[in-house]
This record gives structure tokens, sequence and C-alpha cells, in this order.
């Protein structure tokens, strides 16, 4: 499967909640285990004006982290995380968002990731790491 036959399948069985957020698949690379969206995220899903808030933050982390593995790795259906901790390093303000995940070491049952937020001047702004339970087709 070519690069761009990954990410239409990633896009196409992406949760709507990517959608509202307005995001999508922009590159996923098998080989290299990585995965990345972007996001123009609105101040709907802000506080103090134009930050995003951090639960979303998270969640766009999370799903960047998981479609790695999913991109990695074709047998993997699902993926339940164990553990998730995100590093807010500073604002993360509304606008174009580039988030990117990243399998570290995968096995057969566990995966360790890593997600990185930058903003549209290129600046991180968040991290995160996580170890999450993979689920395979039967």
């Amino acid at each position: 499967m070519d690069q761009q036959e990954l990410i239409d399948r990633l896009n196409a069985h992406a949760p709507k909640f990517i959608g509202m957020l307005g995001g999508r698949v922009v590159a996923a690379d098998a080989e290299n285990a990585t995965c990345t969206f972007e996001y123009n995220i609105g101040t709907d899903y802000c506080h103090s004006g134009d930050v995003v808030q951090g639960g979303f933050i998270t969640s766009m982390l999370d799903t960047a982290m998981t479609h790695a593995a999913f991109a990695a790795n074709p047998e993997i259906v699902n993926l339940s995380s164990l553990e998730i901790k995100t590093n807010y390093l500073e604002a993360t303000r509304a606008g174009r968002l580039r988030i990117v995940g990243k399998v570290i070491r995968g096995g057969y049952k566990l995966a360790f990731m890593e997600g990185q937020v930058f903003d549209q001047d290129g600046t991180l702004t968040a991290t995160a790491s996580t170890v999450a339970k993979l689920i395979r087709k039967k």
C-alpha cells in the first residue's frame, strides 16, 4: 500500500470527532510508524479567548499516536490507552495545528508512543506519551 492509500484508509475510518475538530490525516508512514494530522481549530474549543482547552489537545495527541499504530500494522484494529501523559509547554492557540504521532516501541500486546503538537508557526506547544494495549484481528 502506498502512502496516499494509507492516508485515505486512515481518514476513511476516522472517528467523527476528528472531523468536528477540523482534523484529517495528512501524512502516514508505515515503515517509520508515524502519522501526522492537521487540525483547523476554531475558538469554539477554546477558553480565555483563543487558548485550546487541554482536553482537546490530549484528544488530538491520542488520535495521532493511535493512528501511528494503525499505520504501522494493518493487523491492529483497535487499541486501548492504558496511560497517557500530556505536557503543555505553552498555550496552544486556535488555528492550524500539526499533530505528529509515533510508535516508539511496539510489541504484540503493547505499544509505547509519543506525540507532538505544533502551532501554525511551527512552535512545539505540547507533547504526550502513552502506553496502549493493542487489539489485533482474530
